[in-house]
């Protein structure tokens, strides 16, 4: 969020044509619920114009890379490394001192498409389960998010954005902003 370290998702192992619309997703949900960035691993062009575009017509910042080579930035980067896994510890036992070793320092989300390496679980700091049932990745991403941000990632303010969605009760209202005239 706006005076925290950045949080960075690494979408691991998009497989083209049967991962487009997950891993979209991934990056959608990452975007809409405080992540800073989002980096593919694979070739993902169709997820990265995806995201890209809705960054743009609903409001940043937020970025979209994809990579072919993902373990420099899983190596070397900066801060804690948290790998959503179904076999993890917890989330609930290792939500505050994960929010607590972010406070300084940037953020890594790891999720998967298929099976993920073994050197993935070795090289995260820590490995967490939304659950330790089969689910979707783009839920273990949007319940991590939400529990690492304690619920302030919906508030968030995009004030670059071309439209905005108006909040109704019944049917649906999209107008544009200043941005976007």
């Amino acid at each position: 969020m706006q005076d925290e370290p950045a949080v960075h998702v690494l979408r691991l192992g998009h497989r083209p044509g049967r991962d487009e619309r997950m891993s979209s997703h991934v990056g959608l949900t990452a975007r809409a619920l405080g992540a800073d960035r989002v980096v593919f691993a694979g070739e993902a062009a169709g997820p990265e114009e995806t995201v890209a575009d809705i960054t743009e017509r609903f409001g940043g910042p937020f970025e979209v890379e994809v990579t072919d080579a993902y373990r420099p930035l899983l190596e070397e980067f900066p801060g804690p490394v948290v790998h959503l896994t179904m076999y993890g510890l917890p989330v609930e036992e290792v939500e505050a001192e994960i929010r607590n070793s972010h406070r300084d320092q940037p953020l890594l989300v790891v999720v998967g498409a298929e099976k993920v390496s073994f050197d993935v679980y070795e090289a995260a700091d820590y490995n967490v389960a939304v659950t330790n049932q089969p689910h979707s990745e783009v839920a273990s991403l949007a319940v991590f998010l939400d529990r690492l941000f304690e619920g302030r990632e919906l508030d968030r303010e995009w004030t670059d954005a071309e439209c905005r969605v108006v909040p109704k009760a019944r049917g649906k209202r999209v107008e544009p902003t200043d941005n976007g005239e």
